[in-house]
């Protein structure tokens, strides 16, 4: 097979993926577990039904990493991700999970009302939005990131 460019110029992308949605799902499925006595669901729903709320949210916050990663790379990133335009797609990434967190909180709180902040939630001024979900949203793509590029310098020559 014929190799173009620097052989130490190889593409590592699919083991940044892994190790990005790895964080991704071991971070997410433990925020939401933390936090769930920041919803009302922690003293209104049966174990069962709050285990299917960690399981199902998790399942979102997949979802969400995955799209807002696909938008970073299409939008900031380079063929040769992670070892180029990294920190683009990084802040990319971070915004684009806030940004749609931040909408989706307000859908589910106000407009559909499918679940409800206890009192113990602190509620970030202006927006309106807990400020768990939002740093969940900073927080744990933050770290995925910072594993990828530590994992991709230990690799490097």
């Amino acid at each position: 097979m014929r190799s173009f460019g620097n052989p130490d110029s190889r593409l590592h992308w699919l083991p940044a993926l892994r190790r990005y949605f790895a964080c991704i799902l071991l971070g997410n499925l433990l925020w939401e577990a933390a936090h769930l006595p920041l919803y009302t669901l922690w003293t209104t729903a049966t174990l069962a039904q709050q285990a299917f709320a960690i399981v199902h949210c998790t399942t979102g916050d997949l979802l969400i990493a995955a799209f807002a990663l696909l938008l970073a790379l299409l939008t900031a990133g380079d063929a040769r991700w992670p070892a180029e335009r990294f920190t683009r797609v990084a802040f990319v990434t971070l915004g684009a999970g806030a940004a749609y967190t931040i909408f989706s909180e307000w859908l589910n709180l106000v407009v559909r009302q499918s679940w409800a902040y206890s009192e113990a939630m602190p509620v970030v001024p202006l927006i309106g939005v807990g400020l768990s979900p939002l740093l969940q949203w900073l927080v744990i793509p933050g770290v995925a990131m910072l594993v990828v590029r530590r994992s991709r310098s230990q690799s490097s020559p």
